[in-house]
């Protein structure tokens, strides 16, 4: 066993522990601390475990990666879902959390006086949070896979262990508390590395001003290096753009909207006492977030920048370990082309899909010593396969960081994506139990019948998880995305409308969830599975690609809800009078 796979275990164990520690200590019997925690998280607390919450595998692990590959494109992931925040402490944290209940649902069921609204509601939180969730098991493969050196679907297996004790014993009183050690473990294990590299690339403590600072030694500028290392390999340069303006705006008004309206997300401001504390709640979130969000735009330049520096254009025999270890895990790969032992990294494809290797050890390799691939490779003259989902957990490793810091980023990996898992999780449950049989099939089952319904339902839910986390529909903050845009869709209009517009009836909320959702559901599946060869800017309506269309599908929602409302009667005297009641601020709420 390597020294990198006796800290991961001594980390991860540890971190694994306190967990299922914490669930234990906090397993509850009481529907409302099942649900919503009871009500009573201090704000401060819930902040983190929102941060927890919010950021995912995609955080830790994909945006940068993101961001390393797109350069300035990524940057919209970062406008996107931190401008998302700022849309929840003012539109909706402080009205959801006067209006009470536990869920999404209990919001659209109540506010259209409609079952089938509610079922409606149902159906879109299901959808997005199993979309959502197949992202983190995702993410939770790829460190197993790495780091303990197991399979993928084992890595996952275990990932859905854990996310079950926590989530199944303490519901949302045990995943909030989980949620606050779990926050404390990913911002660590993000920041240590990203603090070690800055000062080793550029004497620079701080990542964020590292990033904009001159290279020791060099006399140049990070940025500037890196725009010029990307264009000698025929890429754009980093800090240019390619995208299109329209483009760019779709996705990162869905990924803010789709924030706003994602159901796990959402349902944190139930579990705080007050509206001011929603209200709080939202701002710690934010702040939690940042150190975050600010520091992933310098892990992402730092790995890249060391990622070229290390491989491109070094022969094979001389290429650090950490290459032929992650090799082993399926998520780099390089194919000799022109068989001149030398890795040659330019744009375009490597290979013809993911590489899948020959097996056969020795057998197995070429003549520099390259692994052999079953698949065959792309033309052009691109031979190296880099998964941008591992940009995060290499980096220490292409910088020779201590193994413990290694170590460390795994854990912060898996705290990541658990994390998110959980919550996912306990909004299918919910929406299950609460929603679907109390509220809908069978409202005169007991409090009792009703968490024995949630357990069973949360642990369909892991299986299913599992499931799509073993046969994933796309890389890991791809497919958030994709969750956000049909939270855009959906749930955001809906939830604004039954705020601020109290003419809004449920004929007119219903069409408008349904349209939005099957018009971007619709629109992606064609882009993504259906037929993937046109999905290029050529073929996108009006530009917009599949991580975008969300947008389009929200103000298709916002029209058709406006016009059959308006055809339709008005809500009653009640309803109306609730949304009044729901706008004026109280500070005892």
């Amino acid at each position: 066993m390597s020294a990198i796979q006796i800290w991961t275990l001594i980390i991860v164990g540890l971190s694994f522990t306190l967990y299922i520690g914490i669930a234990i200590y906090t397993r509850t019997s009481k529907r409302s601390e099942f649900y919503v925690a009871g009500g009573g998280v201090h704000p401060v607390a819930n902040g983190m475990a929102t941060a927890a919450d919010w950021m995912s595998a995609a955080s830790f692990i994909s945006m940068a990666g993101i961001i390393s590959f797109q350069g300035r494109d990524g940057a919209v992931y970062l406008m996107g879902w931190t401008g998302g925040y700022v849309l929840l402490a003012l539109l909706l944290a402080p009205y959801l959390r006067k209006f009470g209940q536990f869920t999404v649902p209990d919001f659209v069921g109540d506010r259209y006086y409609s079952s089938t609204a509610r079922l409606v509601a149902i159906a879109c939180a299901i959808f997005v949070s199993f979309t959502y969730v197949a992202g983190q098991m995702r993410g939770v493969g790829v460190v197993f896979s790495r780091f303990l050196e197991v399979d993928v679907t084992m890595g996952v297996i275990i990932g859905m262990a854990i996310v079950f004790v926590y989530a199944v014993l303490g519901g949302m009183k045990g995943i909030t508390y989980t949620q606050v050690a779990q926050y404390c473990v990913l911002i660590f294990a993000f920041m240590v590395p990203a603090i070690f590299i800055s000062i080793m690339l550029t004497n620079n403590p701080i990542p964020q001003l590292g990033m904009g600072s001159q290279l020791s030694g060099e006399g140049v500028y990070l940025l500037d290096k890196l725009d010029g290392l990307s264009e000698e390999l025929g890429f754009n340069a980093y800090t240019s753009g390619s995208k299109s303006m329209q483009d760019v705006f779709f996705i990162t008004m869905a990924l803010m909207v789709g924030t706003a309206g994602l159901p796990h997300v959402i349902i944190r401001f139930y579990t705080v006492k007050k509206v001011k504390d929603a209200r709080m709640s939202a701002f710690w979130a934010l702040l939690f977030i940042a150190i975050l969000y600010t520091t992933a735009p310098a892990v992402a330049a730092f790995a890249r920048t060391n990622m070229i520096t290390t491989v491109s254009n070094k022969a094979y025999a001389e290429i650090p370990q950490w290459f032929k270890t992650w090799e082993d895990s399926g998520l780099i790969a390089w194919v000799d082309k022109n068989n001149d032992g030398a890795v040659q990294y330019t744009k375009g494809l490597a290979f013809e899909g993911k590489p899948s290797f020959a097996e056969g050890g020795d057998e197995a390799r070429g003549a520099h010593g390259q692994r052999l691939v079953t698949n065959e490779s792309a033309p052009g003259d691109n031979e190296l396969y880099v998964d941008r989902d591992i940009m995060v957990l290499a980096n220490p490793e292409i910088a020779n960081l201590p193994n413990w810091v290694i170590g460390l980023v795994a854990a912060g990996g898996l705290a990541a994506a658990l994390s998110t898992a959980a919550g996912l999780l306990l909004v299918i449950s919910t929406a299950i139990a609460h929603d679907l049989l109390k509220r809908t099939l069978k409202p005169d089952i007991s409090e009792k019948g009703e968490l024995v319904a949630a357990r069973l339902a949360a642990v369909g839910a892991v299986i299913v998880a599992g499931l799509l986390g073993i046969y994933p529909p796309g890389w890991v903050a791809q497919v958030v995305a994709f969750a956000f845009g049909l939270a855009a869709s959906s749930f955001f209009p809906a939830i604004i409308l039954g705020i601020f517009s109290k003419r809004m009836n449920r004929e007119g909320a219903i069409s408008g969830m349904i349209v939005g959702i099957l018009f971007t559901a619709s629109y992606i599946i064609y882009f993504k599975f259906i037929n993937p060869s046109a999905n290029t800017a050529d073929n996108w309506w009006f530009g917009i690609s599949p991580e975008g269309i969300g947008t389009l599908g929200m103000l298709l929602n916002f029209v058709t809800a406006w016009v059959v409302s308006r055809f339709t009667p008005e809500p009653p005297v009640e309803v109306q009078a609730m949304v009044e009641n729901i706008r004026v601020p109280e500070e005892t709420a």
